[in-house]
């Protein structure tokens, strides 16, 4: 008697190999469409959280002299204030938040903007941020503390409100 597997137990091993492999491949099929995701959420935070760091670095140190807030509409604000804070390797830079056609852009120069219509003889650098519906900046003016209120939509579920107390 020959010692060798007979030829249905050779389809039977192929078969369950064949079912192994294809729950194998569809566990990793999900795994790759899970990754994608999880990787578009956390793209999605950390711009979020980029945005918020900035906002916050650049007015915890600002100069509380040198803020210039004005109301564009009830959604708008035009920004302009002296900080500590630089993207760009300045020293002591003046930056300035505007919306032009429902995007943010940070301006930051050596000369501080005054208002929303912005003299190109003037030299700074340009950060388009995001799409935004709304930027309000609120500030409280007190002899001991100051502290501004930053009011900012991305979209309807995306809001970031800070409470930042200026060190300067």
């Amino acid at each position: 008697m020959k010692k060798a597997f007979t030829l249905i137990e050779l389809l039977v091993a192929i078969l369950i190999l064949s079912m192994v492999m294809l729950f194998l491949y569809k566990s990793y099929a999900d795994m790759n469409r899970a990754n994608q995701t999880y990787t578009k959420a956390v793209k999605k935070l950390s711009q979020k959280e980029l945005l918020k760091k900035t906002f916050y670095l650049d007015l915890m140190m600002a100069s509380k002299e040198s803020f210039i807030i004005e109301h564009l509409d009830k959604e708008f604000d035009f920004i302009s204030f002296r900080t500590k804070h630089s993207l760009h390797r300045r020293i002591n830079p003046f930056v300035c938040y505007i919306v032009k056609e429902k995007i943010l852009y940070r301006l930051e120069s050596r000369l501080q903007i005054l208002s929303k219509d912005i003299n190109r003889d003037r030299a700074f650098d340009i950060d388009k941020i995001k799409k935004i519906s709304k930027l309000k900046l609120f500030g409280t003016r007190d002899n001991k503390k100051e502290y501004y209120l930053l009011d900012t939509r991305i979209t309807e579920d995306e809001k970031i409100l800070l409470k930042i107390k200026v060190l300067n």
